[in-house]
């Protein structure tokens, strides 16, 4: 009998399958419907044999030292920052905003302090900021939010900003400075061998079983445990009783040109009449040395696989639904993204998925302990 049943081989349920393994000594069975692990941050080499990520870019950033120095036990990392731009009115400016941005769009020469003159000036106060229009508009002004904004966001939610939750562009800073970092967390890195390599490593304890292409349902009945982690669609394991939760999708779009570098930077925005958001050069990210380069365009959809969690307050109050199921089902843990239909940057994940250990530690049922040899005192006892 396994102790664990982990449904789903993303963030989430492989630093639980590892913690469970290495420190409770629990035998854990980690399944996943796709035919490989590491979820939404798989990378592989493509046909060309260049390092690409097959779900879109995932930049590694953090201000948690604990998440930073747990996932170092599995890699190494090459330092990484990265840099956005956008391509708007024919020009391609930094995103986020800032001194240079504004200087370039308008042909101005602005310092700090009269960059902090001109965003009041533009600057539309709001009393009230309920949505992600009004946190744009409320700080940049009317025009930018229409050149850098409404038309992104539009296609990466498919509603218009005025109709969306004030957390969506809020995580979007402008800045007074020349600082073009797209993050300023204080860890941010990337896997020095790619994120698959990272979760072989987390994975290969021997306590540990991994099964792809299978879907945990076909086995619940074949496979004995004794308690799950699931970190799926919450509404799909309840059959969505209430309705399914909304989300968005993606479709990329991968291509290999025969040239050492495509564009400007590691991602390129779009917010503006294409029908993709962005453009990202995966070189940039991985620091491979190739003669040939590799970018993905995303198409923002509302049919495929579950991405990012809508967040509109009907939606919310749709998921409390299943949150409260989901609190009445005994020995079966929900975690990450889909199981809580939150939208989680990859450092979240791995923070709650670690606090979720913890949690199963002071429950103290997880815990059997060994003998020197590596051997369960239950085991020995029964010898």
């Amino acid at each position: 009998m396994f102790d664990y049943l982990i449904v789903g081989a993303g963030f989430a349920g492989s630093v639980l399958a590892e913690r469970l393994a290495s420190q409770s000594n629990n035998k854990v069975l980690i399944v996943d419907r796709r035919p490989h692990i590491a979820g939404n941050a798989y990378d592989h080499y493509n046909d060309e044999g260049i390092l690409v990520h097959k779900y879109g870019p995932h930049i590694f950033h953090t201000n948690s030292r604990d998440v930073f120095e747990y996932l170092s036990r599995f890699t190494e990392w090459r330092p990484y920052e990265h840099h956005v731009l956008a391509s708007v009115d024919g020009q391609q400016v930094p995103i986020p905003i800032n001194l240079d941005t504004i200087n370039k769009l308008y042909g101005l020469s602005l310092t700090s302090f009269q960059l902090e003159d001109f965003f009041a000036s533009v600057a539309e106060p709001k009393e009230y900021i309920r949505t992600s229009e009004d946190v744009v508009v409320n700080k940049v002004g009317r025009e930018l939010y229409e050149k850098f904004f409404r038309n992104y966001t539009r296609k990466q939610w498919g509603i218009d900003p005025s109709e969306l939750d004030k957390s969506v562009t809020a995580r979007v800073p402008t800045r007074t400075n020349r600082d073009a970092r797209y993050f300023t967390d204080t860890y941010q890195a990337m896997p020095l061998h790619g994120y698959t390599r990272m979760f072989e490593s987390m994975l290969s304890h021997p306590n540990i079983k991994v099964m792809l292409n299978t879907d945990y349902r076909e086995i619940l009945d074949v496979l004995p445990f004794r308690e799950m982690i699931y970190s799926g669609p919450v509404d799909e394991f309840f059959d969505y009783r209430y309705g399914k939760l909304p989300y968005r999708s993606l479709h990329f779009k991968h291509e290999t040109i025969n040239a050492p570098v495509h564009q400007a930077a590691p991602v390129v925005n779009y917010p503006n009449e294409h029908l993709y958001t962005r453009v990202t050069e995966f070189k940039y990210l991985t620091g491979q040395d190739h003669p040939k380069t590799s970018i993905v365009y995303e198409y923002p959809r509302a049919e495929g696989d579950p991405y990012y969690p809508v967040p509109k307050p009907e939606n919310a109050e749709l998921y409390k639904q299943y949150k409260a199921l989901a609190d009445a089902t005994p020995n079966v843990h929900f975690v990450g993204r889909l199981a809580t239909y939150k939208y989680y940057n990859m450092d979240q994940v791995v923070a709650q998925a670690l606090t979720l250990y913890n949690q199963l530690i002071e429950q103290g049922k997880n815990w059997k302990p060994q003998d020197s040899n590596g051997q369960t005192l239950a085991a020995v006892a029964a010898k």
